[in-house]
């Protein structure tokens, strides 16, 4: 893996039959930090995303590896090289073993007939050790949980050998075990493995746990970038989802606390006391 990949979008305009979604953004993923896109729905966070990964071409701005080489110029192979993606839905083959799934994030390096690729055994075997999944090597993967299928993916993903790992939301629809395992591993691969990871999150917390970086967007700009520290703020949030949000620092963990504001929760002030 190479330890200067990353990955960055200058000015980008991002549009859906002629309508612009994205305004003039900027992001930039940086080896060994996890930067989340955060933003309520429609604010253009999966898009932006997506750009980054060659599936959405923009209307103008840049999309470069850390390196300079211009996203365009390279050849579909070269790019699942450098960069590798965990879709938001993944299908679910029937009867196909976890190793063989694993074995999918290898095609880059393959020829016909899966020659040629001489580090793939390896890789596949390390990317299953990391995500935990090696004893589930011969098991279907449509006997999984969906917890578990979400690891073997993103196993695939690590055995693609790529120095820069885009995820879009990888802890939705699963339960609290598997969401901080996802988000554990998520951090590993940034601090032990040197990765560049971009990540979708709806979950603020989430957010403030993991990420070394945030962008925030909202209406297809972003509203905040920097420090999770700096973006998530009362402010940004409020202005980005339209509904008061309250921030402060969990007491148990030191991390930021964001808290949504309904009608039924807002908190209750008290009566003034009336002395008889």
């Amino acid at each position: 893996m190479l330890d200067d990949v990353g990955l960055r979008g200058s000015a980008l305009e991002l549009a859906y039959y002629g309508e612009t979604v994205v305004h003039q953004a900027d992001i930039e993923l940086t080896a060994g930090r996890v930067t989340a896109l955060l933003g309520p729905n429609g604010s253009g966070k999966s898009t932006l995303l997506r750009a980054l990964a060659r599936l959405h071409r923009p209307e103008s701005g840049e999309l470069a590896l850390g390196d300079g080489t211009a996203l365009a110029a390279l050849s579909p192979k070269a790019f699942a090289r450098r960069v590798a993606l965990l879709a938001q839905s993944r299908p679910v083959p029937g009867g196909v073993r976890v190793s063989d799934v694993v074995g999918y994030g290898r095609h880059p390096y393959r020829g016909r007939w899966r020659a040629g690729d001489e580090a793939g055994p390896a890789a596949v075997e390390r990317a299953m050790a990391i995500c935990g999944v090696t004893d589930m090597a011969d098991r279907g993967v449509d006997t999984l949980s969906g917890g578990e299928r979400q690891r073997v993916w993103l196993a695939s993903c690590l055995a693609q050998d790529t120095g820069v790992l885009l995820l879009d939301e990888p802890t939705n629809h699963l339960d609290l075990r598997y969401q901080v395992e996802i988000l554990d591993l998520i951090r590993d691969l940034a601090d032990e493995h040197g990765t560049a990871v971009g990540v979708v999150l709806h979950d603020l917390d989430q957010a403030a746990a993991v990420a070394d970086r945030a962008v925030l967007l909202s209406a297809g700009s972003v509203l905040a970038s920097g420090d999770p520290a700096e973006v998530l703020t009362a402010e940004h949030l409020t202005a980005a989802y339209g509904i008061d949000i309250e921030v402060d620092t969990d007491p148990v963990t030191g991390l930021l606390a964001c808290r949504p504001l309904g009608r039924h929760n807002r908190r209750a002030v008290a009566a003034p006391t009336v002395n008889q």
